[in-house]
């Protein structure tokens, strides 16, 4: 069974803060993309299930995605939002963790201005109650935070955590070397995983090829082997680049000729595993 397990779904007339999609280079995909719009493309896929991932600092989006989860099937996950600088983060996550798609927590770490938010002490505290309750979490980071992930594994041994989009590498630049040693320290970790999507939207967009990713995906299987790597298609995001189907395409063929095994594990065991999807 295939898993994306990361995609994203948005409504412009909902109150919530859609301003990054009215910037002129996310004028393609300023409109709305609900579960029909992405059906069709896991049909064309062969993808089974999905696991929606949050874009909101606002719990009002884990209320809306989870009744989506429970209007379409093939939604197997949720990754929602808790404010964990807050007293009421255990509070706020106590509402969601008894719902049975409701499967992780992710915050966009990616757009604090300190790039040092996510080991500031509130902060981990509130990663500290994720622990507490077994509630994965997704880190978004850019390469610059990569360095603070195996400092995070140390003081949470034993919180699941994934690194999206493989910290967003420079891979329109093809730059590696900033990237790479601090990607093998997270790996060192076992409780560290890595999802190989959101690459195309790091890659030129108009003249990126599958060959630009390879370094990268190498990397990081490398580092992680495959049973700690997950796909995730980052739609519909990566519709900036590429379609659904052309970056599902572009992450089989740099895979190759990997074992059934692997590639059983990167396109669904570990998100199973690592998100407990039923």
């Amino acid at each position: 069974m295939i898993i994306d397990s990361h995609q994203h779904f948005w409504k412009l007339d909902l109150p919530f803060d859609s301003a990054w999609l009215h910037a002129p280079k996310h004028k393609p995909i300023c409109r709305d993309f609900l579960p029909e719009d992405l059906k069709p493309h896991l049909k064309a896929c062969g993808i089974a299930k999905s696991v929606f991932v949050q874009t909101q600092h606002n719990v009002e989006e884990n209320r809306w995605a989870l009744k989506l989860a429970e209007q379409n099937d093939f939604i197997a996950g949720v990754v929602g939002w808790v404010d964990l600088a807050s007293d009421k983060c255990e509070e706020q996550l106590s509402e969601f963790v008894k719902h049975p798609k409701f499967v992780g927590i992710r915050h966009i770490t990616q757009a604090e201005p300190d790039d040092n938010f996510i080991i500031r002490p509130e902060i981990v505290r509130g990663l500290k109650v994720l622990q507490k309750h077994q509630v994965p979490f997704d880190l978004l980071f850019f390469t610059q935070h990569l360095k603070h992930a195996p400092a995070l594994a140390q003081m949470l041994p034993e919180l699941p955590m994934v690194i999206d989009h493989l910290a967003k590498p420079k891979i329109k630049d093809h730059k590696i070397d900033d990237w790479k040693k601090d990607l093998q320290a997270a790996a060192k970790f076992p409780n560290i995983y890595c999802k190989l999507s959101g690459m195309v939207t790091e890659a030129d967009w108009k003249n990126w090829k599958p060959a630009d990713l390879k370094p990268y995906v190498d990397t990081a299987l490398e580092a992680f082997g495959p049973q700690r790597c997950l796909y995730g298609s980052d739609w519909p995001v990566c519709e900036l680049a590429a379609s659904y189907e052309i970056a599902f395409s572009a992450l089989n063929e740099v895979l190759g000729t990997i074992s059934t095994a692997d590639r059983n594990a990167i396109f669904g065991e570990t998100a199973k595993k690592f998100y407990g999807l039923k």
